[in-house]
């Protein structure tokens, strides 16, 4: 069982969120959705707490109003198995307004912070071997999206 669920304050898009979120994200899923009554605070209707599951990790969205955002402060970590994955994930993600940023790390079109990077990655750029690991670190920092090929090549030259 699960004993710490990540708890995501959006403004007005929570089910919005959750939905793109279970879509994007195998063995995922929207649950149990509870909505603004009569008395609000928020619209009638309107979802006030939305659960959802991405590939088995319980989150609950909150449409909780404009006082917080999102910052780079908290991200999510997606460990990929190979470069098609990453590239999933990257285009998936920065679609329809979100932001690539640097070394695998990006802003989906809410604002909440991902990073997309292969599941080796410390691999990459730790070791035994320093020269090495500081070859394939000064790459995997002029990267947007990780190129896991370019960091191979890096890490042997």
């Amino acid at each position: 069982m699960q004993n710490i669920t990540p708890f995501l304050w959006f403004d007005q898009q929570a089910e919005e969120a959750a939905a793109f979120y279970v879509s994007v994200f195998p063995n995922s899923k929207v649950g149990k959705i509870v909505r603004y009554g009569a008395a609000g605070p928020g619209p009638e209707g309107q979802a006030f707490t939305v659960e959802f599951e991405l590939n088995g990790v319980a989150f609950i969205a909150l449409n909780g109003g404009p006082h917080f955002k999102f910052t780079e402060a908290v991200s999510f970590f997606v460990p990929c198995e190979d470069q098609a994955e990453i590239d999933r994930y990257w285009e998936l993600l920065t679609a329809d307004g979100g932001q690539p940023g640097q070394c695998g790390w990006l802003k989906d079109r809410f604002g909440l912070s991902w990073q997309v990077a292969p599941r080796m990655m410390t691999e990459f750029i730790g070791g035994d071997d320093p020269e090495k690991a500081r070859r394939a670190t000064e790459a995997m920092m002029k990267m947007t999206k990780i190129d896991i090929a370019e960091l191979r090549r890096a890490r042997e030259a």
